[in-house]
C-alpha cells in the first residue's frame, strides 16, 4: 500500500538521506512491497516551517521515502453498531472506488443504498465507468443485494438535481438514515500557476464548485427530511488536507477547511434535531488517487530546478509513473504537459481495494452510530500527522504569547484584571 502523508511524524527524519523510489528497483509497484516483506511505503511531504532548517535540495527524489513502518496487519473487518432495522444510505458519488467498496459491504450487511452518479460519468467509457458497471453486474448476480440497491443521476453541483435525488431516494425506500458525501476532485497546480489565464482560474471555480458547493447543496437537500423524523448522520469525506497544508495543492486544501468548516458550524446548529455530523479524514492519497486529478500548466519559475519547495506535482508524478508500472510511463508525464490536464490514477482492482479498506471499515461502522465522533482520523500516519501539527502550532502559540496578552489593551485597564492577572482574574463575590 502507498500513503502520501503532509507531515513527518518525526521531524528529525527530514534531513535524512534516504532512497527514493527510483533506486530500489523494480518496475511495478508490487516488486517494491514484496521486497519490504510487506512493508508500507510513505510518501512524505514536509510543509516549509520555519522552525526547521531551510531545505535546500533541488532534487525531487530527496523528499520521497521508501522506509518501511512495522509490519502492517490487514484492516480488520467492520464491527458494524447494533440496529434495530437496517440503514438507508446515500452515497453522493457511487461510482468511486470508496463508494463502490464500501456498497459491497453494506449490501452485505443487510443495508440499502442509493447511489447518485453524474450522467455524464456512466455514460463514459473510462476505467471508473466500466468498474461501475462491473459492480452492478455482480449486484445482479447475488439474490441477497438486488433490490437494495438504487442508482440516480445527480450532479450535486446543481441544487436542483440534489432535491430531485433526495426526493426519488425517499420514494423508493421510505427514509434516509445517512448520507455520506464523497465527491471530491483534485487540482495540483501552485497558487500562481493556477492565475495564469482564464481557463486556470475556471479550475479554481471548479474545484470548489466540486469540493464545497456540491456537498453543501446535498446537505441542504435532505436536512428538511432529518429534521422532520428528527434523526440522521451527515458523513463528509475530507482528508488530512483539511488539517495540514501541501505546497502545490493550495486551492485543494482551500476547498477542504472550506468543507469541514462549514461542517463544524453546521454540527452545532443541527445537533437539537439529533442530526449527527461527522468528518472522515484518511490519508491524502484516498482523495487524490481515487478521484480525478486535473493539473494546470506549470510555470518555470516553480520547476524543481529552481525552486526547493517540495511540490506536490513532482511527487504524485512519480507515483503515478510507478503506478503504471511500464517500461515507459507516460502517465506522470501528463502533469507537465502545456495545457490543462485530466487523468485517473492507473490502480489495478486489488490495490484499489486495498487502498481504500481501511477508510471503509471506518464509515461503515461510524455510519449511524448513536454517539459517533465529530472528527475521525483514519489510519496511524494520519494520527501522527495530525499531532505534529498540533504540537507546532502549540509551540508556536507558546513563543509569541505575551505579544498576544501585549495587545489587550482593554483587559489592562481593567482594575480587576490588574488585581488578578491575566491567568487569575478575581470572580464577583455574590451577595448574600
Amino acid at each position: 500500500m502507498i500513503r502520501i502523508c503532509p507531515y513527518l511524524p518525526d521531524a528529525s527524519a527530514v534531513f535524512t538521506k534516504t532512497p527514493s523510489l527510483d533506486e530500489t528497483g523494480g518496475a511495478e509497484l508490487s516488486n517494491l512491497r514484496s521486497r519490504r516483506n510487506g512493508g508500507l511505503y510513505v510518501l512524505y511531504v514536509r510543509p516549509r516551517l520555519s522552525r526547521y532548517p531551510p531545505f535546500t535540495s533541488n532534487n525531487h527524489n530527496d523528499i520521497v521515502m521508501t522506509s518501511p513502518v512495522t509490519e502492517v496487519k490487514p484492516p480488520r473487518l467492520p464491527k458494524f453498531p447494533a440496529h434495530n432495522a437496517p440503514r438507508v444510505w446515500f452515497l453522493t458519488s457511487g461510482n468511486s472506488p470508496v463508494a463502490i467498496s464500501l456498497s459491497r459491504y453494506l449490501l452485505d450487511h443487510g443495508d440499502y443504498i442509493v447511489a447518485g452518479v453524474r450522467p455524464i460519468e456512466f455514460e463514459s467509457d473510462d476505467q471508473r465507468s466500466v468498474d461501475f458497471k462491473g459492480f452492478l453486474e455482480e449486484v445482479r448476480g447475488q439474490e441477497t443485494w438486488q433490490g437494495r440497491l438504487r442508482v440516480i443521476g445527480v450532479d450535486i453541483r446543481n441544487m436542483g438535481h440534489c432535491q430531485s435525488a433526495i426526493a426519488e431516494a425517499l420514494q423508493c425506500f421510505g427514509r434516509i438514515d445517512i448520507l455520506f458525501c464523497c465527491t471530491s476532485e483534485t487540482v495540483v497546480g501552485t497558487v500562481e500557476e493556477l492565475a495564469q489565464s482564464s481557463r486556470t482560474q475556471t479550475l479554481v471555480r471548479d474545484q470548489f464548485e466540486t469540493n464545497f458547493f456540491g456537498p453543501v447543496n446535498v446537505i441542504k437537500a435532505i436536512l428538511p427530511s432529518f429534521r422532520t423524523k428528527r434523526n440522521g448522520h451527515i458523513l463528509m469525506l475530507s482528508a488530512l488536507s483539511g488539517h495540514l497544508g501541501t505546497p502545490g495543492l493550495g486551492l485543494y486544501c482551500s476547498s477542504q477547511w472550506a468543507i469541514e468548516g462549514y461542517c463544524d458550524s453546521l454540527a452545532y446548529e443541527v445537533a437539537p434535531f439529533n442530526i449527527k455530523m461527522t468528518i472522515i479524514q484518511p490519508n491524502m492519497e484516498i482523495a487524490v488517487l481515487t478521484n480525478k486529478i486535473t493539473s494546470a500548466p506549470p510555470m518555470s519559475a516553480y520547476a524543481p530546478d529552481s525552486n526547493p519547495a517540495p511540490l506536490f506535482r513532482e511527487i504524485l508524478a512519480s507515483l503515478l509513473d510507478k503506478l503504471e508500472g511500464s517500461e515507459e510511463p507516460t502517465t506522470g508525464d501528463q502533469l507537465q504537459a502545456e495545457t490543462v490536464t485530466s487523468l485517473y490514477a492507473p490502480l489495478y482492482k486489488s490495490l484499489r481495494e486495498q487502498l481504500v479498506g481501511e477508510t471503509v471499515h471506518a464509515v461503515a461502522a461510524i455510519g449511524g452510530h448513536d454517539n459517533p465522533p465529530a472528527r475521525h482520523i483514519v489510519g496511524f500516519e494520519g494520527t501522527a500527522s495530525v499531532k505534529e501539527k498540533l504540537k507546532t502550532v502549540s509551540e508556536e502559540l507558546e513563543d509569541f504569547v505575551e505579544s498576544s496578552f501585549a495587545v489587550d489593551i482593554l483587559r489592562q485597564d481593567d482594575p480587576v484584571y490588574q488585581q488578578g492577572g491575566p491567568h487569575q482574574r478575581q470572580q464577583p463575590q455574590s451577595a448574600e
